[in-house]
């Protein structure tokens, strides 16, 4: 005897059924890869200027230092420290020295000093184990010659990290939290590696940073 075609309703169905079981299929691939693997962030502050301007948006590399799960704030299995200068993308708890709603959001900054150096920032110049650094990117619109600009000398405790903007004398940044001025390696997201979009200059696109 031979086999009843389908009905239109039960084909249907079927189409039904598969084009949902893709749909979540590709949903839950992005989730995992934007828990653990690729964030966009939006750059809502000035101050990573010039490296990074206001509405700049960059890619974020979630498993440079570690493996993270999803809606985790902490990194689950440490795989490397970041290095002197990466720009790296973190949480911290919430201080009134931060701009509105920063510390509730991501957070931007560059790594300036590493588990036991010695840390010092005079005026426009900034020492690591008593040696000035070299920092091209570094903009000091005012001359350094801010209220709490000048910091140290202090040791950064082991398992943290010092942090500032690019945009020294426009960054509420590790200098002035009160809580600590050192942040902990695992609240680190991940590392900035690329512009992809920039309403302020189109050439940017694509700079690695």
């Amino acid at each position: 005897m031979a086999q009843e075609a389908a009905t239109p309703s039960t084909s249907l169905t079927s189409e039904i059924w598969s084009f949902t079981k893709s749909i979540a299929l590709i949903f839950g691939i992005a989730i995992i890869i934007r828990g653990v693997a690729l964030e966009a962030f939006f750059i809502p502050s000035s101050s990573m200027e010039p490296t990074l301007q206001i509405n700049d948006r960059i890619f974020v590399a979630k498993f440079w230092y570690g493996l993270r799960l999803p809606f985790r704030r902490t990194t689950l299995v440490p795989f490397r420290n970041p290095n002197r200068h990466d720009v790296v993308v973190f949480y911290r708890n919430d201080d009134p020295q931060t701009v509105e709603n920063e510390a509730k959001d991501a957070i931007i900054k560059r790594v300036v000093g590493l588990p036991g150096d010695t840390v010092e920032v005079r005026g426009t110049s900034v020492f690591i184990n008593g040696a000035a650094l070299d920092e091209p990117f570094a903009r000091w619109a005012e001359g350094g010659r801010i209220p709490g600009g000048d910091f140290g000398p202090e040791v950064v405790p082991e398992g943290k990290i010092f942090l500032l903007g690019d945009n020294r004398d426009h960054s509420k940044d590790s200098r002035f939290w009160e809580d600590s001025h050192y942040l902990p390696i695992q609240n680190v997201v991940g590392r900035a590696f690329v512009i992809f979009w920039s309403t302020y200059d189109f050439w940017r696109i694509g700079n690695l940073l």
